[in-house]
């Protein structure tokens, strides 16, 4: 009876995690789905009075305003085609009053760390034209001191409003063109990883055709 019941328990916890490895992977493509439909949308002016910017993730997005390069930073440890640099992060101090941070894209490191690479932004008015994401909340870092240069580990919206005093939105603006003088800059910004894979259920090896060897028979999936 025991074995029995154990046997019991333990298809019921399978089931369970097979039902929600589905409900994962079934949410995440929905998520991909929107995330591909707005990234096809026509570029529009960046809007006001959000309440939430998630439905406006990676929507094409135009903004006007002066960049303030006093107050540049550059995020640490970024690779692109196999170089190692920085992503260049300046404040644009739009029209309607408002600020939003914009990466402006990715720049090789210097031969020492010492000499960080200079990445001056345009002066005058500009027109940036990107799309809208939303920075990393759940990012670990060995120290949580506050940045006091120019160089920090990651994007955080809110302790860069507390570091500068900038009354920033919560979003940042991944360039897509350049905007400017900023034709040097590197910009090829990758889709998500939703991690859809890690919940798609292993399927069945598929039955070989003709005559079978023996020991060749299929093998039962590892997942639900």
């Amino acid at each position: 009876m025991l074995p029995t019941f154990a046997t019991l328990v333990a298809v019921a916890i399978f089931v369970t995690a097979g039902n929600w490895q589905r409900a994962r992977m079934e949410a995440k493509e929905a998520l991909r789905a929107q995330l591909d439909a707005a990234a096809s949308t026509a570029p529009a002016p960046l809007p006001k009075s959000v309440a939430d910017w998630s439905v406006w993730r990676f929507r094409p997005i135009t903004a006007t305003g002066t960049f303030d390069a006093d107050h540049q930073i550059l995020i640490d440890n970024k690779v692109h085609g196999g170089n190692v640099g920085f992503d260049v992060m300046t404040p644009l101090r739009l029209d309607d009053g408002r600020v939003v941070l914009v990466d402006r894209g990715f720049i090789r490191a210097g031969q020492s760390r010492q000499m960080l690479p200079a990445a001056p932004p345009p002066s005058g008015s500009v027109t940036v034209r990107g799309r809208i994401n939303l920075p990393a909340t759940n990012y670990f870092e060995l120290r949580h001191e506050m940045p006091t240069g120019p160089l920090w580990q990651h994007v955080d919206v809110r302790r860069y409003a507390a570091a500068t005093g900038l009354p920033v939105l919560p979003i940042v603006i991944e360039a897509t063109l350049p905007a400017g003088g900023d034709d040097a800059l590197e910009r090829d910004w990758p889709a998500p990883d939703l991690g859809i894979e890690r919940h798609r259920p292993i399927p069945r090896r598929q039955r070989p055709t003709g005559k079978r060897r023996q020991g060749s028979e299929n093998v039962v999936p590892a997942r639900y």
